[in-house]
């Protein structure tokens, strides 16, 4: 009896030991539901400071600005927001892992402050293939999201030498906050089968290496065991049909603790949506929406999100240096002479005003949150 006591034990021990070794498992649907249930209901932007660029330079020391992440968190909490979307690049981790860890845990700090619980995304596949750290380039007149980079870029993400240098990147980020309460969840990858910025040619080799590495980015990130969930937003193709999935879907479907989207679409189309992955019976977050010569308004989409209690992460707070507020036909057409009839994104203009007051007013009457306007 004894000696089957002590195999049992035994066997116990090598199962905590093998899970550790592994990282957590992915969350059960209970663990995802339970984990949802306790947050208010998720509204936020995904937020990049006015004076930056892209995410390096809004956390390399040399231009990284706590005063006006201040300022720019508290439009988005008096408007009733409690989270952002909040990008983040490899190469910061590579050129100074400690520094990078304290800068982001100021910003973290200052987030806090405001009651607003970043969702931090660690890789993404869009736009410019060969970021660099240092200086980044002033804005090209006109165009939108002239600066922004990939995490990795092309020539990190083909080379499998580089591959420990993102398993480091990842586990040293996701492990130095991984009990942080500031910290909401960790969007893994950003569209990980875009090609934008890519040469078509070059875009197959592109996704299928994103396919290898994506499984292993939620490997990495769930070794340092994070009490956070996971996450990485399907944006294109059919959801409703496993059989019509592309690889990178089920990846990103298949690894989700909680289940995240793009829509950019009419709200027909954005109610559509969440009914397609409604069958996934886990939390179901909207990372990406808001673009409004596109049909995707805060006006069509909030309060559907809200009926179906999905949380709601527009595109962009304070028109700034990435120009977002600008159209996606400014890559063929600059509006270098004229403003857009409308603007795309952003709620905010350079003078903290709101580009629309009925828009804030909305995501204050639906979150029932933020402070009256003046």
């Amino acid at each position: 009896m004894k000696l089957k006591l002590v195999l049992v034990l035994g066997l116990a021990i090598l199962e905590t030991a093998s899970v550790l070794g592994q990282g957590r498992p992915r969350w059960t649907e209970k663990q995802a539901n339970d984990w949802y249930a306790k947050q208010p209901w998720l509204v936020g932007a995904n937020f990049i400071p006015s004076d930056a660029i892209n995410e390096l330079e809004m956390f390399q020391a040399a231009t990284f600005n706590p005063g006006l992440n201040d300022k720019e968190l508290g439009l988005g909490e008096s408007i009733g927001m409690n989270t952002m979307r909040v990008f983040l690049q490899d190469q910061l981790w590579q050129q100074d892992p400690e520094g990078f860890k304290k800068r982001l845990d100021t910003f973290l700090s200052i987030a806090a402050k405001h009651h607003i619980r970043p969702l931090l995304v660690l890789f993404d596949s869009c736009w410019e293939t060969d970021p660099h750290l240092g200086p980044q380039h002033p804005p090209i007149p006109g165009v939108h999201n002239s600066g922004w980079v990939q995490s990795p870029g092309k020539r990190e993400l083909l080379d499998r030498s580089y591959e420990p240098k993102l398993k480091a990147y990842v586990e040293g980020v996701v492990g130095a906050f991984a009990n942080d309460d500031r910290i909401l969840g960790w969007d893994v990858w950003n569209e990980p089968d875009n090609g934008g910025g890519d040469k078509e040619a070059d875009v197959p080799a592109k996704v299928k290496r994103v396919d290898e590495l994506l499984p292993k980015a939620f490997a990495w990130a769930r070794a340092a065991h994070p009490s956070q969930p996971l996450t990485s937003g399907v944006w294109v193709g059919n959801w409703s049909d496993p059989a019509k999935e592309s690889a990178t879907t089920k990846i990103q479907l298949a690894e989700s603790d909680v289940i995240s989207f793009h829509n950019y679409g009419w709200p027909e189309e954005f109610e559509a949506r969440i009914k397609e992955l409604e069958p996934q019976h886990r939390p179901i977050l909207c990372t990406e929406y808001m673009a409004r010569g596109a049909g995707s308004t805060f006006d069509g989409s909030l309060p559907i999100a809200k009926k179906y209690n999905v949380a709601a992460i527009n595109w962009g707070l304070v028109a700034g240096k990435t120009q977002t507020y600008l159209p996606w036909d400014s890559w063929k057409r600059p509006y270098v002479l004229i403003e857009p009839t409308v603007w795309f994104h952003e709620v905010f203009r350079q003078d903290d005003t709101p580009y629309r007051q009925h828009e804030v007013d909305l995501i204050r009457q639906l979150t029932g949150r933020g402070t009256p306007a003046n």
